[in-house]
C-alpha cells in the first residue's frame, strides 16, 4: 500500500479481515480489493494469520441444542426453491458489486447521477453508485458520518489527492472537499455513505434539501 491517501487505513483493512466492518463499508472495501490485487493479497495474509490463531485456540463447548438447530436449519434451507440472482444490469462492475440489485439512476445535478446498491445497510449507512461526467464536480461538502469512496472507472481529484481506478478515499465530518472529475470519461464510484452530505454556508443551506444522495 504505497499511498495512504488513496488506500484504506490499516485499521479499516484489519476490521475487514476480521469480519467486523459494517456491511456497507465492507462492500466498498471488497470492491477496492478486487481492483487492487496487491492489497487483496495483504488482507488474505491477515486472514490466514487469524485462522492460525483460531486453530490454536482452545475449543468452546456448544450450547444445549446447537446441533439440533443447525441440522434443522440445513434441512429447511435445502428444501427451499432456488432464489433467482438479483437484478444487476451492469456486468462491467467488479464482482463484489455484481452480487446486488441496483435501483434506477437518479439525477441530482448537472452531469451527476446516483443509483442505490441494494446491499445490506447499517443504520443510515448504505451503498450507492455515483456517476459524474467529465469536467463536472460535486458540490463542496462535508459529511454527517463516514463516506468511503472507491473509484470503479475514470478518475477524480480533490484539493489534496488524485483518485484513479481502485483508489479509495476515507472522509468524515472533519473533511471538507469538492471532488472534480479529471478523466476524459465519466467517473463511476461506489460509496458507503452514512447520512447525507452537508453543504456549508448560506447557499449550501438553501440547496441542501435538493441534494439528496
Amino acid at each position: 500500500m504505497t499511498n495512504p491517501q488513496t488506500n484504506p487505513s490499516e485499521d479499516r483493512l484489519l476490521a475487514y479481515a476480521a469480519g467486523v466492518l459494517s456491511p456497507p463499508e465492507a462492500v466498498v472495501i471488497a470492491t477496492h480489493l478486487a481492483l487492487r490485487p496487491a492489497n487483496d493479497a495483504w488482507v488474505r495474509q491477515l486472514q490466514a494469520v487469524g485462522g492460525e490463531f483460531l486453530d490454536g485456540a482452545a475449543p468452546s463447548p456448544l450450547s444445549d441444542g446447537s446441533l439440533a438447530r443447525a441440522l434443522a436449519r440445513i434441512e429447511t434451507d435445502t428444501g427451499k426453491a432456488a432464489v433467482p440472482p438479483p437484478l444487476n444490469d451492469m456486468p462491467e462492475l467488479p464482482e463484489p458489486l455484481r452480487r446486488y440489485a441496483l435501483g434506477p439512476w437518479r439525477w441530482i445535478g448537472p452531469g451527476i447521477r446516483v443509483r442505490d446498491v441494494h446491499a445490506p445497510r447499517d443504520g443510515d449507512c448504505r451503498v450507492i453508485l455515483l456517476k459524474i461526467d467529465p469536467g463536472r464536480q460535486a458540490p463542496r461538502h462535508t459529511h454527517g458520518g463516514v463516506e468511503l469512496t472507491c473509484v470503479v472507472s475514470g478518475a477524480y481529484a480533490t484539493e489534496t489527492a488524485r483518485f484513479d481506478v481502485g483508489a479509495l478515499e476515507e472522509a468524515d465530518d472533519d473533511v471538507l472537499h469538492q471532488p472534480r472529475v479529471v478523466s476524459d470519461e465519466p467517473c463511476l464510484c461506489v460509496v458507503a455513505l452514512d447520512g447525507q452530505i452537508q453543504l456549508p454556508g448560506f447557499l449550501g443551506r438553501l440547496l441542501q434539501p435538493f441534494v439528496r444522495l
